[in-house]
């Protein structure tokens, strides 16, 4: 197994990791492998592999990890982890801050309330991600959000971030806005491959992966002004404005 530099991608959950794992996994000498710490996540075919130890698991994500067919050349490798897994597995997110030469990709969303919504969205509906092969257009549900799950949230994904800004050199994180990912995937690719050390590759930055909803948070919960009312003029009322 060649030695590869590692990397990981970190997020609150549907802040389109999955969308960034794939455009990265179109480079020929980068291959990363899902959610490690996703028990039903397809790329690992070891299911039984949570049962290791939090060191084992980063050995088996930086040193034995799965191959990829195509990727002769491989130079840097990495996987996701989304906050809620690290709630899961107390002590594994200090375990891969001491993960020598790591670094770290955080994607972040402007508005945590637009990944709540989607995160309640694909929970009820049961579908997370969607490919232009599928034939069914019928939108995401609506959803009904209560102020504590709100503000749960937003803190959640507050302290997360800053957890991450405390927790590794600045040289070693590289921030990345979901929006930013969205409208430019071309010019966010070439910044996270300059922050990784990978040399540029002309190579599409299409994938089959699809965004499910389009539709504004106004009309996608249906008790936004109920919420709006109620953060106004706190620390999260830009999150209820048009």
């Amino acid at each position: 197994m060649p030695i590869a530099a590692p990397f990981v991608i970190l997020g609150m959950p549907r802040t389109g990791t999955h969308y960034l794992e794939e455009l990265l996994n179109v480079h020929p000498n980068v291959s990363s492998n899902g959610e490690l710490l996703n028990p039903y996540d397809m790329n690992w075919p070891d299911n039984t592999r949570l049962l290791r130890s939090d060191r084992e698991l980063l050995e088996l994500a930086y040193r034995h990890y799965p191959t990829r067919s195509g990727k002769m050349a491989l130079m840097h490798v990495g996987c996701k982890i989304n906050q809620p897994q690290f709630q899961e597995r107390p002590g594994f997110f200090e375990q891969l801050t001491r993960w020598p030469h790591l670094r770290v990709i955080l994607l972040i969303r402007r508005n945590p309330l637009e990944s709540l919504r989607s995160l309640v969205q694909a929970r009820t509906s049961g579908q997370w991600l969607k490919y232009g092969t599928c034939h069914d257009s019928t939108a995401p549900p609506t959803v009904t959000l209560t102020t504590e799950e709100c503000e749960a949230y937003f803190r959640a994904a507050d302290d997360f971030h800053t957890r991450v800004a405390n927790s590794f050199k600045p040289e070693r994180v590289l921030t990345i806005d979901y929006e930013d990912l969205l409208s430019d995937p071309a010019a966010c690719l070439e910044t996270i491959l300059s922050f990784l050390g990978i040399s540029l590759h002309a190579y599409s930055v299409c994938t089959d992966l699809r965004r499910q909803e389009v539709r504004p948070l106004d009309e996608t919960v249906c008790n936004f002004l109920e919420l709006k009312r109620h953060f106004t003029g706190g620390r999260y009322t830009s999150y209820f404005e048009a």
